[in-house]
């Protein structure tokens, strides 16, 4: 089985492929140039393997929430491949994502990902056994919401973390915050769950797969009735 996967909802293009049981992963920091990259990028892996696009037999993409422009090049690049050859997509929070990297029992895993505006996306998720499962619904909060809805042992991580450190540590007990190195989606994390999709049978065709938009202009999230 081959599968491609991509992110592109952070300023880190996040590439990673499965080729029957080996996983390359490769991150390169884009900033404005995703556009250009992009395309260039997947090529030039498909080409070291010595792949043809028809040979993949999985797309993966991340769906943010993130970069308005990333996520939707991202998004669109995969669902053309996608359509054009007729496979399957599994589209993949990009929180989710990230919450891949970090394995710890005992402790809330809380990615927060820079939204602009002094906003900030975020999203809480707990390890069972070996099992990582998401407890709140994605999320758009301020710096002021975030901090007084978290509470007990958490670990947090995400380009968010540059302009909020400070307060977190000042303000919430118990807190880990995890260096750069977590920061950021990275390949072998998108294949992992890419895989768990497959064998659940939860993937799609082009057609249905969609970024995640957590903006008011495109969902409403409502989050006042529960604490992280």
């Amino acid at each position: 089985m081959k599968i491609l996967a991509v992110d592109t909802a952070t300023k880190i293009l996040s590439l990673g492929i499965y080729d029957d049981a080996r996983i390359y992963a490769y991150n390169l920091e884009v900033g404005t140039r995703l556009s250009s990259l992009l395309a260039q990028t997947i090529k030039r892996a498909l080409d070291v393997l010595n792949w043809e696009a028809a040979d993949i037999d999985y797309f993966a993409c991340g769906l943010g929430p993130g970069s308005f422009t990333g996520m939707r090049v991202g998004v669109a690049t995969i669902k053309g491949l996608a359509w054009s050859l007729n496979k399957p997509i599994i589209g993949i929070s990009t929180l989710d994502i990230l919450a891949q990297g970090v394995k710890a029992g005992g402790a809330k895993i809380i990615p927060i990902v820079d939204a602009k505006r002094n906003l900030i996306y975020c999203s809480v998720y707990k390890t069972e056994g070996v099992i990582q499962k998401r407890i709140t619904p994605y999320l758009l909060l301020t710096e002021p919401e975030l901090l007084k809805k978290m509470s007990g042992k958490s670990i947090i991580f995400g380009d968010a973390v540059a302009l909020y450190k400070e307060n977190i540590l000042r303000n919430i007990k118990n807190v880990t915050i995890l260096e750069r190195d977590y920061w950021y989606p990275r390949g072998h994390n998108i294949i992992e769950l890419a895989l768990e999709r497959i064998r659940e049978g939860r993937f799609s065709s082009a057609f249905k797969v969609k970024p995640i938009y957590l903006y008011p202009k495109e969902c409403q999230i409502k989050n006042e009735k529960f604490k992280i």
